[in-house]
């Protein structure tokens, strides 16, 4: 099963990397464990912290009329 969302801000790309997360069951100490950073770190990616690369970044995706999106692959529970 695929899910499927626009990327509009860093709000809702971290609202779309939580539903990943917690589609895979892990919790936020997990996921950091897992790439090697602080759970913090993934607190402040989902919470759509400001900084100054993402502010750009979707500066530089609304100026261009860029659309970005993002899809989570969820693993049915049939296997």
């Amino acid at each position: 099963m695929h899910y499927t969302g626009k990327v509009t801000s860093p709000e809702s790309l971290g609202r779309i990397l939580q539903q990943a997360r917690l589609l895979n069951g892990w919790s936020q100490r997990e996921l950091a464990a897992r790439i090697g950073t602080t759970q913090r770190y993934i607190w402040e990616i989902e919470s759509g912290k400001p900084s100054i690369f993402v502010d750009r970044l979707f500066a530089v995706l609304r100026e261009t009329g860029t659309e970005l999106s993002a899809t989570i692959r969820a693993e049915d529970s049939d296997g």
